[in-house]
C-alpha cells in the first residue's frame, strides 16, 4: 500500500501544524524550537512540505528524512527542499534550536531564485547533515535574526529585496561550512573517492552493458549509501569532476579499448556500452575526444 502524506504547502499551514498564530509574513517565517509554548505533532505521521526549510536542531529521538534515519544527538543543521518528505519519529524531541521556513515565491522575485540550484545541500540526505561549531552558530543565528526582524518590521519596498540578500548570505555561509567539513573529514572521504572509483571501473569491466544499460548518478549513490548530490559534491571537492564526468570518462575509456581491440562496428559498441541509439554514443565521444568513432579507430 504506498505511503501517504501530509501536505504542507503554505507557511500559514506549517504554524497550524505548531499552533504558533498566524504567520507575520505570507511567505518566510523563523520559528524558536526551544519555545516551550510551541505545540508540537504528537502524533507520528509522514509530511512532505512545499518550500524551502533549514533546521538547525539539537534533538534526542530520531527522524526519517528520504530513505534514511538519523539520530541528531549533536546540533546540527538539516536542509529540505520543496516536496521532500519528513518524517519524526513519535519519541523525537527537540532540546533547542530553531527552523526557518521559506517559499519558493519569496525568492523566485529575485536573482536569488535563479541560484537556489546552486545550494545541492537541499538535496542532501539526513546522515550528510552539516555539522556546525559554535561560532559558525553565532554566525548562522544573527543571519536568522536579521531575517526575523526585518519581516517583523512594517513591510516597504525594500522589505523582500532585504529578506533575500540574508537568506543568500546564510546560504553562502553554509556553503562555506560545507566546505570545511569535507575537507575535516580528508581521510573518510578519500576513502569514498576510491570506493567510488573501484564501483565504476567494476561497473564498466563487465562483458557488456546490453542488459545492465548505461549507470546513473544515483545507482553509484544508492550503492554508497549517498544522496546524488552529496556524492558529486564530495568528488567535485577532492577531484574536481563531477560524479557524471567520471562515469563518462570511464565510459569512453571502454569504447576507445573496444574501437582498438575488435571489430565490431560502432552500432554494435554502442550497444555494447548500454546506449540505445548509436548516435546518443558518438556525440557523446566526440564530445569527450574531438573525433567521432570511427575516426578515432583509424588514428594509429
Amino acid at each position: 500500500m504506498p505511503e501517504s502524506y501530509v501536505d504542507i504547502e503554505s507557511i500559514s499551514e506549517l504554524h497550524e501544524l505548531y499552533s504558533v498564530g498566524k504567520p507575520k509574513h505570507p511567505l518566510i517565517s523563523v520559528i524558536d524550537f526551544g519555545n516551550d509554548q510551541i505545540d508540537r505533532p504528537k502524533d507520528a505521521a509522514t509530511y512532505r512540505v512545499g518550500f524551502y526549510t533549514i533546521f538547525c536542531k539539537k534533538f534526542s529521538g530520531t527522524l526519517r528524512y528520504g530513505r534514511s534515519y538519523y539520530d541528531f544527538s549533536e546540533g546540527s543543521l538539516m536542509f529540505t527542499g520543496p516536496g521532500q518528505i519528513v518524517s519524526p519519529s513519535p519519541e523525537l524531541h527537540i532540546e533547542e534550536g530553531w527552523g526557518l521556513f521559506f517559499h519558493p515565491d519569496m525568492v523566485n522575485t529575485g536573482a536569488l531564485g535563479r541560484k537556489m540550484m546552486e545550494y545541492s545541500f537541499f538535496n542532501y540526505e539526513a546522515n550528510e547533515a552539516l555539522h556546525v561549531s559554535e561560532d559558525e552558530k553565532i554566525i548562522l543565528n544573527t543571519c536568522v535574526q536579521n531575517i526575523r526582524k526585518e519581516y517583523l518590521q512594517n513591510i516597504d519596498k525594500h522589505t523582500n529585496g532585504l529578506i533575500q540578500a540574508n537568506i543568500e548570505l546564510l546560504l553562502n555561509y553554509c556553503s562555506r561550512f560545507y566546505d570545511r567539513q569535507f575537507y575535516t573529514r580528508e581521510k573518510a572521504n578519500i576513502d569514498v573517492v576510491q570506493e567510488f572509483e573501484k564501483l565504476v571501473k567494476d561497473y564498466f569491466a563487465q562483458e557488456t552493458l546490453i542488459d545492465t544499460g548505461l549507470p546513473n548518478v544515483s545507482y553509484f549513490a544508492s550503492r554508497m549509501n549517498f544522496s546524488p548530490n552529496y556524492l558529486s559534491d564530495l568528488l567535485q571537492r577532492f577531484t574536481g569532476k563531477t560524479t557524471q564526468e567520471y562515469i563518462h570518462l570511464q565510459l569512453v575509456d571502454k569504447a576507445k579499448s573496444l574501437l582498438w581491440s575488435t571489430q565490431k562496428s560502432v552500432s554494435e559498441i554502442a550497444y555494447t556500452l548500454g546506449f540505445d541509439h548509436p548516435s546518443h554514443f558518438t556525440r557523446l565521444f566526440k564530445s569527450k575526444t574531438g573525433y567521432a568513432p570511427s575516426d578515432y579507430r583509424h588514428l594509429n
